[in-house]
């Protein structure tokens, strides 16, 4: 018991740990399989998830055989991780072979990679469902309880971690694009300043010789302050234009 509670830990210890700058979402799922076949009564993994443009992928899985079953599952359109997503919540499958009727497909390929049973739990967060973690047994017997709601909780884990590794990673290319912008105001009027103290305009005037000039030669307007900012572009050469054009 000991050993288990120390593995326990370490689990949710790495499905904390998304904050590395070389996160990988592929290894981190595995992460989750893995272990869910070494901490609960089951004996393979697999894990449907969608990737952040909503695309349905199978990134995840502890057996060969459980990834053909994820895939199969994937292309076929029916299986317990169907129903998890659709109703948001676990879907126990003690005796897949008595489902059947329900999804015989299914059935006949799990039987096929000599899985009995499963057990599907959402990968969620309140009402958003990032994917479906299915847990299989080759033979039929429903997930004791225990076991169950540990499953739920490491995929809560998961989930957690992966939507604040994205989070974070979207908050810091808005701060990035937020300061580029930024950069770009002040240089543009920093330029503006250069044009209007060399040709003693109004800043409206000074903006639209910018402008006129970033135009005419097809380049952008920040590249054009920045060489009037910098001092790489002759001032006389944007006025020289806008004297032409007026």
């Amino acid at each position: 018991m000991a050993g288990r509670e120390r593995q326990l830990t370490r689990t949710f210890v790495a499905l904390a740990d998304t904050l590395a700058e070389d996160f990988d979402v592929v290894g981190f799922l595995r992460v989750l399989v893995l272990n869910c076949v070494e901490l609960l009564d089951v004996d393979a993994a697999g894990l449907l998830f969608f990737g952040e443009r909503g695309s349905a992928q199978v990134p995840a899985f502890s057996t060969e055989r459980a990834g053909v079953l994820e895939l199969f599952q994937l292309g076929a359109g029916e299986g317990p991780w169907v129903e998890c997503l659709a109703g948001r919540a676990p879907v126990p499958v003690a005796d897949i072979a008595a489902e059947s009727a329900r999804w015989p497909r299914f059935a006949a390929e799990a039987a096929r990679q000599g899985y009995a049973s499963a057990h599907t739990v959402p990968l969620r967060l309140r009402t958003r469902i990032i994917g479906a973690l299915d847990l299989f047994g080759a033979r039929p017997g429903a997930l004791g309880t225990d076991d169950a709601e540990l499953a739920q909780g490491l995929a809560d884990a998961a989930t957690i971690g992966v939507l604040h590794e994205r989070a974070v990673r979207h908050g810091k290319a808005t701060s990035e694009q937020l300061r580029t912008a930024l950069n770009s105001r002040v240089v543009i009027e920093q330029a503006k300043g250069v044009l209007a103290v060399t040709g003693r305009l109004a800043m409206d005037d000074a903006f639209t010789a910018l402008r006129g000039y970033a135009r005419g030669h097809n380049l952008l307007l920040r590249d054009v302050a920045r060489g009037l900012a910098e001092r790489e572009l002759d001032p006389a050469l944007v006025l020289a234009r806008r004297d032409h054009t007026r």
